[in-house]
């Protein structure tokens, strides 16, 4: 499997890219998994629901599959930080890319989503310029970028030519697999 990030600010246009790259690698005969950070509490399960049932009766893990998907929702007895590493083990080993948003601080190579600031607001700053991870940039203004780079620069609504990119250079994305204890 093959792994690359996309980091970024709230904003800045990561969820878009991530949804119109899919179909572009799906077209190109990749299967593709996503891992995405939740900085929240959220649900996939609803009141009255069989499944919620059996988490509101203290079930710690809860399976449902039908012959189109399977969800697994897992409950935590305490708050438990969930690494990029831990959620990408829990993904079938078969999938061709993992494409993951949020997790700006891992040690995954990344795509860099960065937007110039609208008129009246502050620039978000860059990413690049410290992390060793980032190994491109999509922005909707190279011109607006803070501090030169040799890294690629890609037009945010470029989504062929970034797919192109990561197939051409898909070894610098093969994962190694990390084992946590």
């Amino acid at each position: 499997m093959k792994i690359i990030g996309f980091a970024g600010f709230s904003g800045a246009g990561k969820t878009t890219l991530v949804e119109r790259l899919i179909p572009v690698l799906k077209r190109k005969g990749q299967r593709v998994s996503v891992v995405k950070h939740a900085h929240h509490k959220f649900d996939i399960d609803h009141p009255g629901k069989d499944t919620f049932r059996h988490r509101e009766a203290g079930a710690f893990e809860v399976v449902v599959g039908s012959d189109k998907r399977l969800a697994l929702i897992r409950e935590f007895d305490a708050p438990t930080q969930l690494g990029v590493h831990d959620l990408i083990a829990e993904l079938d080993p078969g999938v061709d890319w993992v494409l993951v948003e949020g997790f700006k601080h891992s040690d995954l190579r990344k795509l860099e989503v960065w937007r110039a600031p609208a008129e009246g607001e502050d620039a978000r700053p860059v990413r690049y310029t410290e992390d060793g991870f980032i190994v491109g940039i999509a922005t909707n203004t190279p011109q607006s970028l803070p501090q030169a780079t040799e890294l690629p620069i890609f037009d945010l609504d470029d989504v062929d030519g970034i797919a192109e990119w990561l197939l051409l250079h898909a070894e610098r994305f093969e994962y190694k697999v990390k084992h946590h204890g």
